[in-house]
């Protein structure tokens, strides 16, 4: 039993950081947990129903205020302030168009943040492979208004994934996240109900935006192959 203890590795300052993370991020899990606890019907538009699904988004920018520095942790807190708005406009049907501006300028200041070093244009055909069937599909189903917002987030959330993917680490997994999340969303919307939508496409997107939010912590990978 000595010989196990001797051999566990000893870093009281990294455990002490772990801590604080943690605690730092706990507001973020609990508010996750009043949202579905809550399950506040999406038939009945409020300010109480629209404050309980973007404070969990608005608990990573206190997250990353308190805990990370730099200016891509500032990029990513701008990108989570625009996501709460699109969460709290995309509450009311008549404002789904500011919604999916706000998140446009999300996914955009994401792609900053996310940069394009290392570029691997490698990741970027598949992406857009696997993006114009289902692109396609959805045109079909879309009043002429929407055909432009609609075509431009594609953009910017498809280029999200590319950089989201070059990146690495969290930021990948919270990238492929989002993008699932959205798809499913849409496909929802415009194309065909589909059973327990709202479970599915908030626990991706909180986790998304959870893990993009982790990044802030990690260094990119350097491979440029």
């Amino acid at each position: 039993m000595d010989t196990w203890k001797k051999g566990l590795p000893r870093n009281p300052h990294f455990s002490a950081q772990q801590l604080h993370l943690g605690r730092c991020l706990s507001p973020f899990f609990l508010t996750c947990a009043a949202y579905f606890l809550l399950w506040i019907p999406e038939d009945t538009p409020s300010w109480v129903s629209a404050l309980v699904k973007c404070l969990p988004v608005l608990c990573l920018v206190g997250f990353l205020r308190a805990c990370s520095g730099g200016n891509y942790s500032s990029l990513l807190q701008v990108a989570l302030l625009f996501s709460a708005c699109g969460d709290v406009f995309l509450i009311w049907p008549q404002a789904f168009l500011y919604g999916v501006a706000a998140f446009t300028k999300a996914q955009l200041l994401y792609v900053w943040a996310f940069g394009f070093t290392p570029l691997q244009p490698g990741l970027l055909l598949p992406v857009v492979l696997a993006s114009l069937p289902f692109y396609g599909l959805l045109l079909l189903h879309l009043l002429p208004d929407m055909v432009l917002p609609l075509t431009a987030y594609a953009l910017a959330l498809v280029t999200m994934l590319w950089r989201g993917l070059a990146r690495g680490g969290s930021a990948r997994w919270g990238a492929l996240l989002f993008t699932i999340s959205d798809t499913l969303l849409a496909c929802n919307t415009f194309i065909q109900p589909l059973p327990h939508i709202r479970l599915v496409v908030m626990a991706t997107y909180y986790t998304a935006q959870f893990l993009i939010s982790l990044s802030a912590f990690q260094s990119p990978r350097l491979k440029t192959n």
